[in-house]
């Protein structure tokens, strides 16, 4: 223990998980000593933004990781709500495709809607089939299972497979993600994006959410951890786990800086210190933190988390719109609708057209945010993009009420090029040079079935074990929200307490709570409330 009897946690990584987890120790200043060793200069993970031409483009910030996500990210938004930040919600509209005979789109009835209604209406009945066989039909790539409900192949590639790849970030791993995460997205009140459409699969214009300035929101949850006693270390790498045992955990830790390698890749910055915690937290990726742990890593741990497997893939945000308009359907085109079949679907063209109002201000007329490509050659395959004016709030409030619309050709987008080994499919070269604002890679999680099967029920028999406890979206599947929950259930397993503010919240936190550490929330909290009378 260290000074006063208070147990000194070390939390590798500040990202969501990482802040989630310090800021729940930090209730207990008694009981904790908290330190988070960050590698780079700034917290918040994949959660970053980026500076922008407020005069061209209508704002002078824009989130490029991260961006927004569901109503139930409960835990997410009391974080920010905590340091005066709000969401916004907003009407997501998506627009797949490109042409009559690839197109289509939540706003406004489509060609291919209707061509693939059948298979849209036995989509339903296939979900309801999975959810009752769960331990059986989950854990089946998302590819067979089509095949065996005898889907039509096309049904797949230009509607299920864009689908979940854009909104869960599966990428060029979609066909061989687990069922069980397909059904869960639709029907788990607990993390389902959207509801299921029997006429058009994906709900006209659901309600998502943006979020705010992630950079300031982080940087203001930083100083706030800060003031409460945490020590946060940025630009430190912890290059090794020398011991985990009863007596504690002995970290090798130095500063970090990218760019001080020698010919040979070696790291040549300042020498590296040893350092000796109680407990250890990481909430850095599945492989990464195979790396530092090095030699002791178990048997256990080699194998749960070798079963997550990353990609690497690049995100370019640019304002090329001529780009833009060539890969996909960017504004409304009547030879891209079906004849509208009741009242319903004549008031989404006249909603997408401009012609009706939308409510509580919502911009009205066909205005897509998120947009996915298949390639030809390929189809499984897809490049993904957004429409960031359309799609973050800031570049419609940045702006004077009487200003007109932002141009199109000064929209910023985003365009994201996926898994490096496909570099031959990428249209990356199209985009013009002059009108790129910021290059980014990502290390990003793909959803196999494998890791449904090794790495998702693994977690349980690896948390508290040496020591050592592991937070991240990827231990569960890749969201902001399971970041923040898999963060505070670390620090509640280490005896710090859960704040019940919420019970759709408490709900999904006692759900991963025992399905990542094999823990009853209301029997732990039965057995806590015992041990303190």
């Amino acid at each position: 223990m260290s000074e006063g009897g208070r147990r000194n946690v070390a939390i590798i990584g500040a990202g969501a998980a990482g802040m989630s987890c310090a800021a729940t120790l930090a209730q207990h200043p008694e009981k904790f000593k908290v330190t988070i060793v960050e590698r780079m200069a700034v917290t918040g993970g994949q959660a970053t933004s980026i500076s922008l031409d407020r005069e061209k483009y209508g704002t002078d910030w824009m989130n490029d990781g991260v961006q927004g996500g569901s109503l139930i990210f409960k835990h997410t938004f009391r974080f920010f709500k905590t340091h005066g930040y709000e969401p916004q919600e907003i009407k997501l509209q998506v627009a797949f495709g490109k042409g009559p005979d690839g197109f289509w789109t939540n706003c406004f009835p489509s060609p291919m809607v209707e061509r693939f209604s059948a298979d849209i209406k036995k989509f339903g009945k296939a979900l309801k089939i999975i959810k009752w066989t769960m331990p059986i039909l989950g854990l089946i790539p998302i590819r067979i299972m089509l095949r065996m409900f005898f889907f039509s192949k096309d049904f797949g590639d230009k509607m299920v497979f864009p689908l979940i790849a854009l909104f869960l970030g599966t990428g060029n791993q979609t066909a061989n993600v687990s069922c069980a995460i397909l059904e869960r997205l639709f029907d788990d009140p607990n993390m389902k994006l959207w509801d299921y459409d029997s006429e058009t699969l994906l709900p006209n214009l659901p309600t998502m959410v943006t979020f705010p300035n992630l950079h300031n929101f982080y940087e203001d949850w930083r100083k706030d951890l800060e003031s409460k006693g945490v020590n946060i270390r940025l630009q430190t790498d912890v290059t090794e786990v020398l011991r985990r045992n009863d007596s504690g955990v002995v970290l090798k830790t130095r500063p970090f800086d990218p760019d001080a390698r020698d010919r040979m890749g070696e790291h040549t910055g300042p020498s590296s210190k040893t350092e000796k915690f109680d407990e250890l937290v990481m909430c850095v990726l599945a492989d990464d933190a195979l790396k530092i742990l090095g030699k002791t890593a178990t048997y256990k741990e080699k194998f749960v988390l070798g079963g997550a497997k990353f990609f690497d893939d690049i995100t370019i945000t640019h304002s090329d719109s001529e780009y833009f308009q060539k890969q996909y359907e960017t504004h409304f085109d009547h030879s891209l609708c079906a004849e509208p079949k009741s009242k319903a679907q004549r008031e989404q063209i006249a909603f997408s057209k401009g012609e009706q109002r939308g409510q509580d201000d919502e911009p009205t007329g066909f205005r897509p945010m998120y947009y996915t490509k298949s390639y030809k050659e390929d189809p499984k395959k897809i490049e993904m993009s957004f429409d960031c004016t359309n799609y973050q709030h800031q570049f419609r409030m940045d702006q004077d009420s009487e200003t007109a619309p932002i141009r199109y050709d000064h929209h910023v987008f985003q365009t994201i090029f996926l898994d490096k080994t496909n570099k031959d499919l990428w249209t990356i070269d199209e985009i013009d040079e002059d009108k790129v604002i910021e290059r980014k890679w990502w290390h990003q999680l793909g959803h196999r079935w494998q890791h449904y099967v090794r790495v998702v029920p693994g977690m349980m028999f690896l948390n508290g074990k040496n020591r050592t406890w592991f937070a991240g979206s990827w231990t569960l599947v890749n969201m902001h929200e399971v970041a923040c929950i898999s963060g505070i259930a670390a620090a509640y397993r280490l005896g710090a307490d859960y704040v019940k503010f919420d019970d759709f919240a408490e709900n999904f936190f006692s759900k991963y709570l025992l399905l990542s550490h094999g823990v009853r929330f209301g029997a732990e909290e039965k057995r806590r409330k015992q041990k303190h009378n």
